[in-house]
C-alpha cells in the first residue's frame, strides 16, 4: 500500500504529473511478481492451489500469506521468503521514475525521507503493509483533503477498500486527495447501502469505458463492452466489498449490520442531504470515484 500513497504524496507536492505517475505504475506492475506467482516459481503452490486462496479472499479479510498458512499450503517460514523476494512497493515505483528519468537517485532518497516523515513511518523496508501501517496512512490522506475528522469505523472502512481494490482490481492504483461532495453528475454508478447501528452507502461511478476494463480485472475475463455482465461485476465488488465489511464489524466489535442488495442508480444528478466524501482513484485505464455517505455515530 505504500506506493499508493508515495504516488499521492509526489502528486500533492507536485514532483510529477499524473501521467508520469501512470507510466511509472506500468513499469512497476510489469516486473513486480506477486506472491501467488513467486510461490508457483519457487515449487510451493500449484496454479490451482493459488486460484483457491484467490477464491477465499472474497469471504475473508486476510491477506493471501495468511490464507496460505491457515489452509495448510503454505509455511509462515515459506511466505516469509516469498515476501523477502518481493522489493517495497513504493521502492518498485520510486525505482521506475528513476528508470524514466523523471528523477534521479538522490532526489528519491530526499523524497523518501519527506514521505516517511510526513506521514511518521519508520520502517519503510518492509515488504508488506500490516493494517496499522496502512491505517496510519490513510488516516493522514483523509487529514489532508476536506474530511474533517475520522472515527475507527471510517477508517475500517476506508482501508478495507483499498486493501480490496488492491486484491481484486490491481495495486496500480493511486487516490487523489479526496474533497467534501454536495452533488455529483454520474456517469455510471453502482451503490449499495448499509442499515444498522450507523449508516454507510457507497457509490462507485466511471465512464463506460473504465467499467468495462474495472470489470475486466475483477472477473479474469475479457470485457469488449459495456453490457449487463459488466455491470453485475461492478454490483459484484461492491457487494463483496461491504459484505466483508460487515462481516469484521460483526466479528471484531459485535455489531450486526443490514446489508441492502446493491443498485444501478438512474438519477443524472445526485445532491446529498448527508456529509458526503468524494475520493477519485486513478488507475492506468481510467479513473474511479467513491463517494460516501457515511453516518458511523452510534444511535
Amino acid at each position: 500500500m505504500y506506493a499508493q500513497f508515495f504516488g499521492n504524496f509526489l502528486l500533492s507536492h507536485e514532483v510529477i504529473t499524473k501521467e508520469q505517475l501512470l507510466t511509472a505504475m506500468e513499469q512497476k506492475a510489469a516486473h513486480r511478481p506477486n506472491l501467488g506467482t513467486l510461490a508457483i516459481h519457487a515449487g510451493y503452490m500449484s496454479a490451482g492451489e493459488v486460484e483457491h486462496i484467490h477464491i477465499l479472499q472474497t469471504h475473508q479479510d486476510l491477506k493471501f500469506g495468511e490464507l496460505a498458512v491457515q489452509t495448510g499450503i503454505l509455511t509462515e517460514a515459506q511466505v516469509n521468503e516469498l515476501l523477502s523476494m518481493q522489493a517495497p512497493d513504493y521502492l518498485a515505483l520510486g525505482e521506475a521514475l528513476v528508470s524514466s528519468g523523471i528523477i534521479d537517485n538522490y532526489e528519491l532518497e530526499r523524497l523518501i525521507v519527506e514521505y516517511a516523515s510526513e506521514n511518521e513511518i519508520y520502517d519503510l523496508d518492509s515488504s508488506e503493509d500490516s493494517r496499522e501501517k496502512v491505517e496510519q496512512l490513510f488516516k493522514h490522506y483523509l487529514h489532508t483533503s476536506e474530511k474533517e475528522s475520522v472515527n475507527e469505523f471510517e477508517l475500517l472502512y476506508n482501508t478495507l477498500l483499498f486493501n480490496n481494490l488492491v486484491r481484486f482490481i490491481g495495486d496500480d492504483f493511486t487516490p487523489i486527495l479526496g474533497s467534501k461532495c454536495l452533488e455529483y453528475p454520474k456517469s455510471f454508478c453502482v451503490s449499495q447501502e448499509i442499515r444498522g447501528k450507523f449508516h454507510i452507502k457507497l457509490y462507485i461511478d466511471m465512464p463506460e469505458t473504465t467499467c468495462i476494463a474495472f470489470a475486466s480485472r475483477y472477473t479474469g475475463d475479457d470485457f469488449e463492452e459495456f453490457d449487463e455482465y459488466v455491470a453485475a461485476s461492478l454490483e459484484d465488488f461492491v457487494n463483496l466489498h461491504n459484505g466483508l465489511f460487515c462481516v469484521n464489524v460483526s466479528n471484531d466489535y459485535n455489531i450486526e449490520l443490514e446489508l441492502l442488495p446493491p443498485m444501478i442508480e438512474t438519477s443524472p444528478l445526485f445532491e446529498f442531504k448527508n456529509e458526503a466524501f468524494l475520493m477519485p482513484v486513478i488507475y492506468p485505464f481510467g479513473t474511479i470515484n467513491f463517494i460516501f455517505e457515511l453516518d458511523c455515530n452510534e444511535e
